[in-house]
């Protein structure tokens, strides 16, 4: 049986390092719920994503226009009254407050170690992300307080599953 969770008003942001799964996650939950799916990473300036194709770290200056955009859109998203599901790094918290702009925006973020991550980007093809950037990535993260914490080594199916029975959906 499928059910369109209309009646609920949910953003759920997807957050972690590079390679923790946030886009596959994040398609496969929003495809399960039939929800709309927004990429985090699409709403990078250009300037930014030659930077991370480079190997440069990005600061929080590079990152404003980004996470503006990115709130932008749930904001739109909420005044729509649209569930969805969005990947993003949302690395520190002021990122990550800056995006919990209501009661209906709720953290996920998927906890991994550098070695896992390093591993799945030896495999990762036609990202722009630069896997030089693994421990950047760890050296910026603040682990969030605030959201639910789930275990990216898991597999994709039950890494949502875990997510729907924390969340009742």
């Amino acid at each position: 049986m499928t059910r369109c969770y209309d009646w609920i008003d949910m953003i759920i942001v997807i957050t972690g390092v590079t390679g923790s799964g946030k886009t596959t996650i994040g398609k496969l939950l929003a495809a399960e719920l039939h929800w709309k799916f927004y990429e985090g990473d699409d709403f990078h300036p250009v300037v930014n994503i030659e930077k991370l194709r480079r190997g440069e770290p990005l600061d929080d200056q590079d990152r404003l226009p980004w996470l503006l955009a990115i709130r932008d859109t749930i904001r739109a998203a909420i005044d729509r009254g649209e569930n969805a599901v969005l990947a993003c790094s949302a690395l520190k918290e002021s990122y990550r407050r800056m995006l919990r702009i209501s009661p209906e925006v709720t953290l996920i973020h998927l906890e991994a170690n550098p070695e896992l991550i390093e591993n799945r980007l030896k495999h990762r093809i036609g990202h722009f992300m630069n896997p030089a950037l693994v421990r950047s990535q760890f050296q910026t993260l603040e682990e969030p307080e605030a959201a639910l914490q789930i275990d990216a080594g898991m597999r994709p199916g039950e890494i949502v599953g875990a997510i729907r029975v924390r969340l009742a959906l």
